[in-house]
């Protein structure tokens, strides 16, 4: 009897070490490599951004095109903080106490209101300057990128371990950093 128990775990093991080991470490493999991709599409997209100043709609369908090529969904965030100068005022009614003082503020803008500038419902050319998101020299641009579907390398892993890693993302990428210039 303890022949027969001993094969079978044999047999089990066998099994496991010759497909389901290298089929992880595969899918472990195949994420590395959209991570690999992600990050440079993220860093390639929000950098352009920086360089130029604006968004048009031809780098942002880049953009998604290459995430698309890993094979994965991804959620995409992007914002758009502007830098406005406030004066200060000891009276705001009264323009003349003015304190030699200015604030900073931000207003911040997010992807509905970028991707309506880039994709309006009117029937401009993708290349006409209307669709271009302008920004200015000074304010913040930030993307995040994050995997929405369960990945080959976390099933392997769950049914490996007996764990259940859940609605964690594979992927997860936020960039971002100042408009550097105003290339439009």
């Amino acid at each position: 009897m303890s022949n027969s128990v001993s094969k079978w775990f044999a047999a089990f093991l066998a099994v496991l070490l010759l497909y389901m080991v290298p089929a992880a470490e595969s899918a472990r493999r195949q994420d590395d490599l959209s991570r690999i991709v992600v990050y440079q599409s993220v860093t390639k997209f929000v950098d352009s951004v920086r360089t130029k100043g604006y968004v048009s709609p031809q780098m942002y369908q880049d953009f998604t095109r290459e995430l698309d090529a890993t094979g994965n969904l991804y959620e995409i965030t992007m914002e758009h903080q502007h830098k406005k100068y406030h004066p200060e005022y000891m009276d705001p009614a009264d323009p003349q106490t003015f304190q030699n003082q200015f604030s900073v503020v931000y207003d911040a803008y997010y992807e509905d209101e970028i991707l309506k500038q880039l994709f309006p419902d009117t029937g401009l050319p993708l290349d006409h300057d209307d669709r271009k998101y302008k920004l200015t020299a000074g304010d913040f641009f930030q993307v995040g990128v994050r995997s929405l579907n369960r990945t080959p390398s976390l099933v392997l892993f769950d049914a490996l371990t007996g764990s259940n890693s859940g609605d964690r993302s594979a992927i997860s990428f936020p960039y971002g950093g100042m408009v550097l210039n105003e290339d439009y």
